[in-house]
């Protein structure tokens, strides 16, 4: 309500998550410059009322705040706020009798800031991305078009609004084809499973370790999911199968994007056959264009070759507060944002992500893509989980290094592990080690945790090297 409610006023939303530490919300206070605060007193483990009692007292106080010179007011959404704060009906109720010093927004203009989602990326601070408001409901409804969204459907949203995936993504996809979007206030797979079965959910948002979740709990029965039929998803083919085949969500869509591009810049058609869906994320969206550079030279690739990808279209007009600097880095002189990641069109003019350029291997010289080997892996009938990464090796640069989690009555070995790769890949993209463990390091959300992924591959080829020296 709040989101819509500056979003119509004119006013930009800044959506802050609510895993923020105090330090976390010390630097986005200051740096968004946020006018008015709304907060949960207390969200999970953190106590926000505590917090923000200590970082703006004078603005608790009633006074101005010189470390936030922008805010004027903290307001409590809580039904029955404790502490000196301002209770969201005590704000309500003043209506236009509110002082003059809290800034009145204007008509929402196309073009107008609609959001700002801080974003974690390569840089020490997150990144502050500006999505406007045309961009938002109109890249939105084109998601939408590819779920085959209608009205009547109900649209489950676990993953939270600061992000892209919902408030740039399943919001104006849901809201914008008359759909209903049933909101779940933090994730947890008997909850969701809950929602699903009571609202009768016919589409959702979810990510590999929520799908996993889901199908993992006691609670868990096809009957309990059957209105499923639809969804977006990202991560592996074994994961998107997972998603349509286990889960039920039979026209689960594959995606690929960013906070900069609206959530999404590529999403798969719904009715398309499931193995066409599961190794691609689709076509541009409607607005959207792809190219593809050398890594080297910058240079534009063949059509069908692999390089970094950039996009222009539907992307962010640049970042705000400390990182404003960085829009010059980021974005292209011709106006494409450079995403980092590497990728290529195939034969139809879909894209296939290949990964990060940061975590591409590059072995005896040939780049090899994580996610390829992490795919092959995944197709052998007992493992769950996959990650690959690549480890400095002094004669072919770097060696494979792949952790997998088989399932809990699996009976597999490493050496068939390899014998499995090398019936279905090119010898280089073979692992050099492949470590089977009981789970992967991952964000609370599923994501695999790539870095300190690559740190334990690290110490385990250091000690095999020790123990030969040895």
């Amino acid at each position: 309500q709040i989101c819509f409610g500056a979003g119509g006023a004119g006013a930009v939303a800044v959506p802050i998550s609510t895993w923020s530490t105090r330090q976390e919300l010390d630097f986005i206070l200051a740096d968004s410059g946020i006018s008015l605060l709304f907060a949960n007193a207390r969200f999970g483990e953190r106590d926000y009322a505590g917090d923000l009692a200590a970082l703006a007292p004078e603005i608790v106080a009633g006074g101005m705040c010189p470390q936030y010179p922008a805010l004027r007011e903290i307001i409590l959404i809580d039904p029955q706020p404790t502490g000196p704060f301002t209770s969201l009906a005590h704000f309500l109720a003043l209506g236009d009798h509110r002082s003059g010093d809290v800034p009145q927004p204007g008509l929402a203009m196309p073009g107008d800031d609609g959001l700002i989602l801080y974003t974690s990326g390569s840089s020490a601070k997150p990144k502050a991305v500006r999505l406007t408001q045309s961009g938002i409901i109109e890249n939105g409804f084109n998601i939408g078009e590819r779920q085959g969204l209608q009205p009547g459907d109900r649209v489950l949203l676990s993953p939270p609004l600061f992000w892209s995936y919902g408030s740039a993504n399943a919001m104006p996809a849901t809201l914008t084809h008359g759909a209903t979007l049933v909101l779940q206030e933090k994730f947890g797979a008997a909850e969701s499973l809950e929602l699903i079965e009571r609202h009768g959910c016919t589409a959702l948002y979810t990510l590999p370790g929520m799908t996993n979740a889901l199908l993992r709990d006691p609670g868990f029965a096809r009957q309990r999911v059957k209105t499923l039929r639809t969804g977006l998803t990202i991560g592996s083919a074994h994961d998107v199968r997972e998603a349509a085949e286990s889960l039920g969500a039979a026209e689960i869509c594959n995606v690929y994007g960013a906070t900069e591009t609206y959530g999404n810049c590529c999403v798969t058609w719904h009715h398309w056959p499931l193995a066409q869906r599961m190794h691609c994320q689709g076509p541009p969206l409607p607005g959207n264009e792809l190219r593809f550079v050398d890594v080297e030279t910058g240079e534009t690739v063949p059509p069908g070759a692999a390089g970094l990808v950039e996009v222009r279209g539907y992307i962010t007009p640049g970042y705000t507060g400390a990182s404003a600097d960085q829009t010059a880095l980021i974005f292209t002189p011709d106006g494409f944002y450079r995403t980092g990641d590497v990728g290529r069109l195939d034969g139809n003019g879909n894209f296939v992500f290949l990964g990060r350029n940061t975590e591409m291997i590059k072995r005896a010289g040939i780049n090899v893509s994580p996610a390829e080997v992490e795919d092959i892996l995944l197709r052998h009938p007992s493992i769950e989980q996959a990650g690959v990464v690549g480890v400095p090796d002094a004669e072919r640069g770097e060696v494979i290094i792949a952790f997998v989690v088989a399932g809990p009555d699996a009976a597999v070995t490493a050496a068939e592990l390899v014998g499995h790769c090398r019936a279905m890949a090119s010898k280089y993209k073979i692992p050099d080690r492949i470590e089977i463990v009981a789970a992967l390091p991952l964000t609370p959300t599923g994501k695999l945790q790539r870095r300190d992924l690559k740190q334990a591959a690290i110490d385990l080829v250091a000690v095999g090297q020790g123990a030969r020296n040895g």
